[in-house]
């Protein structure tokens, strides 16, 4: 074998390792058991900008689960969000909380929260504001 595709083929095996172990991490966020009580504690950061019951410089809360992104009749979305096609529930709720911008390029929210745990807590609070 070449040098060159040597290289070549120890930089695409070190991609495909890197993607895996990439997507079995996102597989494991949506795994974790989220604790609603800590995850009530933990969404007064973002208070901020939501509010349950009200829209604010984000839109409410309430009702999130099972929703379509955007969809909220009295808020100004990003055109980008609303033309996302998503709908919120666990594993979309947890790729946004990850990384707003990097699952909808063009979003107003930037906010995100890195530790997996307080995302699944988060999303298990959430999941109960019916």
């Amino acid at each position: 074998m070449k040098a060159g595709t040597f290289q070549r083929s120890l930089t695409t095996g070190t991609l495909l390792v890197v993607a895996a172990l990439a997507a079995a991490n996102d597989a494991v966020s949506t795994d974790l058991v989220g604790d609603p009580v800590r995850g009530k504690a933990l969404y007064q950061a973002c208070t901020a900008c939501h509010s349950v019951d009200e829209n604010d410089l984000g839109p409410k809360h309430r009702g999130v689960f099972g929703r379509r992104a955007g969809s909220v009749v009295d808020y100004s979305y990003s055109a980008a969000l609303k033309a996302s096609g998503l709908t919120w529930d666990k594993s979309t709720l947890d790729r946004w909380l990850t990384n707003p911008s990097q699952l909808v390029p063009g979003t107003k929210m930037y906010f995100k929260i890195d530790d997996a745990q307080k995302r699944a807590d988060v999303i298990a609070y959430l999941e109960q504001l019916r």
